[in-house]
């Protein structure tokens, strides 16, 4: 029960520290006009330095902890991160026990500095329970776009906070980055649906679908559980063998920030009951791709998974795709 015990501390944690940010960011207010340098922005990960970033334009200098391929379930500050953080003028991380190595480090910035814990502005009634610990929340919000547009929100409000006399280019701003979510979103309802219904079945490393699986009606099976400090047993991959064969499952999916060897036992265990099972190729999860490349964007992250979803299990995806639609609308 460690894990239950440090991510129910992290939560409950991750909720003072966000009501205390919230009473203090007025106080923290710096008018933009009066800075000779950009506001310094320090996000945990990929997902919400994009959000600050396109948001916040060159209004701020945006710095994510967490680069491609790390996993944020089990990531420990460095003593470079810290420096970072004490001299940023706005501090955004998840919280709903996303980063539980780093609760107590936020709630001793937060009387310093505003500290925001973004995942939490998502309502309640929307988020997912962690099937495997009862009573706290899947944290994996990103994965669902609509679900994410009230993340975006919450960047733009703190942003507007500490430079409020630019507020009118901040949602502006924010207005366009997220008219480009909802387009996501109806784009990958519209490409998943062409994936046979019988087909469906979303097998990945660990459990960081969910969400993904209500928005886009897919069966979503992690061989780990929510957080990476789970490990799958021999008993859990053998439980998977016999679905992923009787099932006649096609593909299965490795993730960007999460080793490949339960998923190589799976299909291991199904070649030696006669069924091959491939690997349909790679998705981001809790980190997205490379600085500078499309999928290193929030946008090309989620675009990514879900052509790779959608071609590895029979479906069907436009030539010009979502990237291409995008570009011609600008």
């Amino acid at each position: 029960m460690l894990v239950t015990r440090r991510r129910l501390s992290a939560f409950a944690g991750g909720l003072a520290v966000s009501a205390l940010a919230v009473s203090l960011t007025l106080g923290f207010a710096a008018p933009a006009e009066a800075r000779d340098a950009p506001l310094s922005v320090v996000t945990t990960t990929g997902m919400l330095a994009d959000a600050a970033q396109r948001i916040g334009g060159d209004l701020v200098e945006v710095r994510a902890l967490m680069g491609p391929g790390v996993d944020p379930h089990g990531y420990r500050q460095t003593r470079t991160d810290i420096v970072a953080l004490t001299q940023a003028d706005l501090v955004l991380w998840h919280g709903l026990g996303l980063e539980v190595q780093m609760t107590g480090l936020f709630a001793d910035l937060a009387g310093r500095l505003p500290v925001i814990a973004v995942g939490e502005a998502v309502p309640v009634d929307l988020l997912l329970e962690d099937e495997e610990e009862v009573g706290l929340p899947d944290p994996h919000v990103w994965m669902d776009p609509t679900i994410w547009t009230h993340a975006v929100e919450a960047v733009r409000d703190a942003l507007i906070e500490v430079a409020p006399n630019a507020e009118d280019e901040l949602r502006a701003r924010a207005d366009v980055h997220l008219a480009e979510i909802a387009a996501l979103a109806d784009y990958a309802k519209g490409v998943l649906g062409s994936v046979p219904e019988n087909s469906r079945v979303l097998l990945t490393a660990h459990d960081a679908f969910q969400y993904f699986g209500r928005a886009f009606d897919f069966e979503v099976i992690g061989i780990q559980g929510v957080s990476t400090e789970s490990e799958a047993g021999l008993a859990r991959i053998g439980e998977l063998v016999e679905f992923v064969v009787e099932r006649e499952i096609p593909a299965v999916f490795v993730e960007t920030s999460v080793a490949d060897r339960n998923v190589r036992a799976l299909i291991e265990g199904a070649a030696s009951r006669g069924w091959r099972v491939s690997v349909g190729g790679e998705l981001f999860s809790d980190a997205m791709g490379e600085a500078g490349t499309y999928e290193g964007t929030y946008i090309g992250m989620i675009d990514h998974n879900v052509t790779t979803i959608t071609r590895a299990l029979g479906g069907e995806t436009p030539e010009r795709g979502l990237n291409g639609r995008l570009n011609a609308a600008m």
